[in-house]
């Protein structure tokens, strides 16, 4: 429903600097058609002012979110974007976060960060409060502009330093009740979706820098989404950058261990090129530090790629060798393998090549590799882990059908913090025997910015915008072809005015423009109906109504015009409730 009285707004008086010819920057549909339609401008990179209609299509999606969070009984708050260090200093954060946290030092020489999330400012505001099991659980959210000191800004509002997030925060004295609110808040993250229109999927994914074992993402699938998402008809859908999967590597059976000279093929597709043989069969090796210092080689089958986020679940810290880095540590480029490693390196290779019996390797030696290298006898391999960044066509991991391949656009993204917080920052209850312990904690993130994005890179076409009705800007445009005449003047400006009474968000063309400039404005825009009104109808006593989706138009008697506009609009309402 509108979040205010409706009334007519005429265009005359909108702030709506519309654009013939797409931005320079503006590299997805997204940014093209919020900056062409006059809903957004940029700032500074990364940084967007919202106009007037933009500002209204994104009180919409911001009030589908809270009315879905007070739905789940979840409190709104609101959190100061300014925070102190010491919180962050407490959690650990305040070091490890990174240079994407915006911080900054008061004339005091206090220092603070913008906040690009909220844990430790929440947990710090019920640590003293929450005393009680009996108080729990407890859900609290707040929907306010976050900051990211992003390197490289760009895709519009899909990676900026400044967005609009919903986050939410739960407080439990069990696993089981943390687990019923995850599950709880999940299913609220998929009627948003719905209610915005959008296709999407929910994903495994990698908790990253908010933390917790258990984690997964709303992502509307769209082909200028930065994430990558593998899934299969069984219902298994993860992010490529945690995504499991079966995968096959080959055996290339050689009939003895022996080393082959090969002048100059330093990569994988050299190496299978020379020896006439498939990717899959080689073993390809990367040379990284793990978090102690040492110099750890990872093997993973030759056609794959490494996943640093998997790879660092085994490695802490991990970080790969420069070539510099390389040559000290007497590791040859290229040409590495596992037999005849220096003393001191750590060795892990892929769970996937444990079942290979024959090795496909760098000998580290200049321009040589080894063939027919046999696990257990010519090396050995201490540790195995799963690596492998998974691609379309490995096994599903459940039911072991090709994965297949989509792109998305990350909406929302659910946490099952467990006690990260509470416990380094001393956020405890006492349960029913008057022992004290931290609380287990969720955390739950909804991009309100970004899921203005996401909704344009699904619904437009080659002439703008076509908006759903839960978020667009005006539900109806009222197009006079003629302005101030006494014929086609008041007639539209009373259909205009019974409509909002009516209840229907409408916007007047009341500008002294030609008809096509209102036409194709009205279809940058994306107004979900525009209701024509001409001369040559009223003759015939009927205006044009066309619908922005499927660029259908009816002739309606002016007389029954508005009861079908009404009911049009109600139908598509109720179908994003």
């Amino acid at each position: 429903m509108p979040l205010v009285t409706p009334c007519v707004i005429p265009m005359s008086t909108l702030y709506i600097p519309t654009l013939k010819e797409d931005p320079v920057d503006a590299e997805i549909a997204s940014h093209r058609m919020l900056l062409r339609a006059g809903l957004l401008r940029r700032v500074s990179p990364g940084i967007y002012a919202f106009l007037p209609l933009g500002h209204r299509v994104l009180r919409k999606i911001e009030q589908v979110v809270r009315e879905e969070m007070n739905a789940i009984g979840s409190q709104e708050i609101l959190m100061p974007i300014l925070q102190p260090a010491e919180l962050w200093e407490q959690s650990g954060r305040w070091e490890v976060y990174g240079p994407e946290l915006m911080r900054l030092v008061d004339r005091h020489e206090r220092c603070f960060a913008l906040g690009p999330t909220h844990e430790e400012l929440v947990t710090a505001l019920t640590r003293n409060e929450l005393r009680s099991y009996r108080e729990l659980p407890l859900s609290l959210f707040h929907i306010q502009w976050k900051y990211r000191d992003e390197i490289r800004p760009r895709f519009g509002l899909l990676r900026g330093r400044e967005f609009l997030m919903k986050d939410a925060y739960s407080f439990h004295a069990s696993q089981e009740s943390l687990q019923a609110h995850y599950d709880e808040q999940a299913r609220a993250y998929g009627r948003i979706c719905d209610r915005l229109g959008l296709e999407w999927r929910v994903v495994e994914a990698d908790s990253g820098q908010i933390g917790g074992e258990v984690s997964a993402e709303f992502m509307a699938l769209a082909e200028a989404g930065e994430a990558g998402i593998l899934y299969c008809g069984c219902g298994f859908a993860a992010n490529v950058e945690v995504a499991a999967a079966r995968v096959a590597p080959l055996a290339h059976e050689a009939p003895s261990f022996e080393k082959v000279a090969t002048p100059g093929v330093s990569t994988i597709g050299a190496l299978a090129e020379f020896l006439d043989i498939p990717q899959a069969a080689t073993v390809k090796a990367l040379a990284a530090r793990d978090g102690a210092g040492r110099v750890t080689v990872l093997f993973i089958p030759g056609d794959h790629e490494l996943s640093m986020v998997k790879a660092e679940k085994s490695c802490e810290g991990l970080e790969l060798l420069t070539d510099e880095e390389m040559q000290a540590a007497g590791l040859v480029k290229g040409f590495i393998g596992p037999c005849g490693l220096p003393e001191g390196v750590r060795v892990v290779a892929d769970a996937s090549l444990e079942g290979v019996a024959q090795w496909v390797v760098g000998a580290n030696e200049t321009d040589c590799h080894y063939v027919g290298a046999r696990t257990g006898e010519d090396f050995t391999v201490p540790e195995w882990a799963d690596l492998c960044e998974a691609q379309p066509g490995d096994g599903c991991p459940v039911c072991g059908s090709p994965l297949k391949a989509a792109r998305g656009i990350e909406v929302g993204q659910v946490f099952q913090l467990g006690t990260k917080y509470s416990a380094s920052m001393q956020a405890t209850y006492m349960d029913e025997d008057n022992n004290e312990h931290p609380f287990m904690m969720g955390c739950y993130g909804w991009g309100v910015t970004r899921s203005l994005a996401a909704v344009v890179e699904q619904h437009n076409d080659e002439a703008g915008i076509v908006w759903p009705v839960s978020v667009c800007p005006a539900e109806v445009a009222v197009i006079p072809l003629t302005v101030g005449d006494e014929a086609v003047w008041p007639v539209a400006r009373g259909l205009a005015d019974e409509l909002a009474l009516a209840g229907v968000e409408v916007v007047f063309d009341d500008r002294a423009e030609r008809a096509g400039v209102k036409f194709n404005d009205a279809d940058l825009i994306g107004f979900p109906y525009q209701l024509v009104v001409g001369k040559r109808g009223l003759e015939a006593g009927v205006v044009e109504l066309k619908d922005r989706a499927n660029g259908e138009r009816s002739d309606l008697a002016v007389s029954e015009a508005v009861a079908f506009i009404v009911a049009t609009v109600a139908a598509e309402r109720a179908r994003y409730l």
